[in-house]
């Protein structure tokens, strides 16, 4: 199995299934920088979105891609659902793998909607999927915020990954990590908040506490490509190693490929 960090969000999981290619394009923001609005409007620090460009050689990776895979893209997420993102989708003929909630969504959008069904353990790939709640938020914001499923993805001769959308670390991801113990968890890292409210991703102290539930290795994304993503690689890999996670907590850069195997 192969996972490449793209920006923010959207990665590329690529592996076999019965032999053939699979490349999951998981939550394509695909805009050339300062091509999104800004998420911060208080303090005089605006800045469009995303902060950075695609890194070098995304067009070859995005070449490869065989399906999109969606966690959450309605009510103003255009960080995991933008208009490149879904045009590069539709020209390309995509099926595109989504929750029910985001099915009549995806469609009015030209793209071929492919729905789970619901949020029980279910075939994927000649191996099984289980989409995982997220809580995107705490309080009034986070009854705000449009919630979103993670993805628990198990295949014959591969890893278990456990892709955990934008989340902050509640009882259901501490019981994924804890209980089903995948081999490797990509967890969103960068602390967002808007101008008013708390923390609507984990913090550097949640994705740390959430490595030290299972034994496998964790993935940190959605680190600095957002203006209201305030943590960074640098600062949550010193607390890690402080905290002795050692190589278990990975932040990989925009464009690196990580191959994995099983043990």
């Amino acid at each position: 199995m192969k996972i490449t960090q793209l920006r923010n969000a959207t990665v590329l999981l690529e592996f076999a299934s019965a032999g053939q290619p699979v490349a999951l394009l998981v939550d394509p923001m695909l805009a050339p920088q300062g091509g999104l609005p800004t998420l911060k409007y208080l303090g005089g620090q605006r800045r469009r979105n995303p902060l950075v460009e695609l890194p070098e050689g995304s067009d070859a990776l995005l070449r490869r891609a065989t399906h999109g895979l969606i966690t959450h893209c309605q009510r103003g997420h255009f960080d995991h659902l933008d208009r490149a993102g879904k045009r590069f989708l539709r020209e390309r003929g995509l099926p595109v793998l989504c929750m029910p909630r985001d099915e009549a969504y995806l469609k009015e959008c030209g793209l071929q909607a492919k729905v789970f069904d619901g949020v029980r353990r279910q075939p994927f790939f000649h191996g099984h999927i289980t989409p995982i709640p997220c809580i995107h938020g705490h309080g009034l914001v986070g009854r705000l915020m449009e919630h979103g499923h993670g993805y628990l993805i198990e295949l014959p001769g591969e890893p278990s990954v456990y892709l955990a959308g934008d989340t902050v670390l509640t009882d259901t991801v501490r019981d994924t990590l804890s209980r089903l113990r995948p081999d490797l968890a990509v967890l969103p890292a960068g602390g967002a908040r808007f101008d008013l409210g708390g923390d609507i991703l984990m913090t550097e102290d949640e994705v740390c506490q959430a490595a030290q539930l299972f034994g496998g290795r964790v993935l940190a994304n959605h680190l600095e490509a957002l203006d209201h993503c305030p943590g960074t690689r640098a600062s949550l890999l010193q607390k890690a190693a402080r905290l002795g996670l050692g190589e278990r907590l990975l932040a990989p850069h925009d464009g690196q490929t990580l191959a994995f195997s099983v043990a």
